[in-house]
């Protein structure tokens, strides 16, 4: 066994494992928060605020760990359906959250060129809200979020399991729903 494999499964296993006591329900008003924020284009200037997108469907997308295996498949396929998945960005904002400083989110989102918003939660404090954050190994378990233009929580994919298909075609028609009927959702 190689010395990456031990790491890939940690990662597998970590994005599991979720302290779902805490973790918001559908239906609930989304926890705002204030994060630093990263792009392929840097550092943003401003912090990710989710207020500031209200009006738009939100995508939160918690994960564990910028470049590792499963992470870095699925922020490559949020890339690679950018278009289809989130509307090209239009009304629709994927924040990918991890514990990642902002400055490793925003070399990873240039290296592979992601249209989307990355957001640094380091110390967990976001991830503590949301029921994500695993204090003892410091990561967020993948656990994904949608938010409807109203600021209530739409969807709930716990965990969102980024190596199977029909967890992007399941996305797909949540994000759709939401776009289209505001507050309607499901939670898995």
């Amino acid at each position: 066994m190689s010395w990456f494999a031990p790491r890939v499964f940690a990662c597998l296993a970590l994005a599991g494992s979720v302290a779902s006591a805490q973790a918001p329900n559908v239906g609930d008003v989304a926890p705002d928060f204030t994060l630093h924020g990263a792009t392929k284009d840097g550092v943003t200037p401003k912090p990710v605020m989710l207020s500031s997108f209200r009006g738009q469907t939100v995508v939160l997308a918690f994960f564990p760990r910028a470049r590792t295996s499963g992470c870095t498949h699925q922020m490559e396929a949020y890339r690679d359906r950018y278009t289809a998945l989130f509307h090209q960005g239009k009304n629709v904002t994927l924040i990918a959250i991890s514990t990642d400083a902002d400055t490793t989110q925003a070399n990873w989102a240039r290296e592979q060129g992601f249209p989307f918003l990355f957001a640094s939660d380091m110390g967990g404090k976001v991830g503590t809200i949301y029921g994500t954050y695993s204090a003892a190994d410091n990561y967020e378990s993948r656990v994904l979020f949608i938010v409807g233009p109203d600021g209530k929580i739409t969807y709930r994919a716990q965990p969102f399991k980024e190596l199977v298909e029909a967890s992007y075609t399941d996305l797909g028609a949540a994000i759709n729903t939401t776009a289209a009927h505001g507050s309607a959702g499901s939670s898995r």
